[in-house]
């Protein structure tokens, strides 16, 4: 009996030290410790306008230099460029229409005098694509009634010059001078007070 009593004792102690052991042993949650913290996102693109408040009509095939108006505040390459920095550049041609090419941003504080509250950045930056139409100041209706009026002003004179004028002479003349008109009207891109440029920075 005293034998099986002593065999007994060390599981005890050793079952006792286990549990202490496991209640002592502090426990961990994974998603506690192993949650990604939140980061500020540099901006990589910045929204811009004409900063003017007239259509632009720019020819598509042509160089013109512009400056853009940053539309709202924008954190970018560890600096906050204010809503109404002005972004320096040009319309460039590309297949298709234009491309605004930015190379410079300049911050403007406001508090201090002009000479010395701006400062300039450098920076690359694209639009999209900015695709050209026909020029609409050459093919809206007022263009084209002045088109076939002119059309039908021939077609009366060559019916005059031989001796001969009919309504489907000066008619014919009108449709002419309209068609001609509406093909031969140049291609531009037309930029709109307000429009939304975004750019996009290398």
């Amino acid at each position: 009996m005293n034998r099986l009593l002593l065999a007994t004792i060390p599981l005890l102690v050793i079952t006792t030290g286990e549990v202490a052991q496991a209640q002592t042993t502090p426990s961990r949650s994974p998603d506690l410790f192993t949650q990604p913290q939140a980061q500020a996102q540099t901006a990589t693109s910045l929204n811009a306008d004409s900063n003017i408040d007239d259509t632009l009509y720019l020819n598509h095939d042509q160089v013109r230099e512009h400056s853009l108006r940053l539309r709202e505040t924008t954190r970018w390459n560890g600096i906050t460029l204010p809503a109404g920095s002005v972004i320096r550049g040009q319309f460039e041609p590309i297949e298709g229409g234009l491309q605004y090419v930015a190379t410079s941003v300049e911050v403007r504080d406001g508090q201090r005098p002009a000479r010395e509250g701006h400062r300039t950045y450098s920076l690359t930056a694209l639009s999209d694509p900015l695709h050209d139409v026909k020029d609409p100041r050459e093919t809206n209706t007022g263009a084209i009634l002045t088109d076939a009026a002119i059309g039908a002003a021939g077609g009366a004179a060559l019916g005059e010059i031989f001796g001969d004028i009919d309504l489907l002479e000066v008619l014919g003349g009108a449709a002419a001078g309209a068609a001609v008109g509406n093909v031969t009207a140049q291609r531009v891109v037309v930029i709109e007070p307000g429009q939304v440029i975004p750019l996009h920075t290398q």
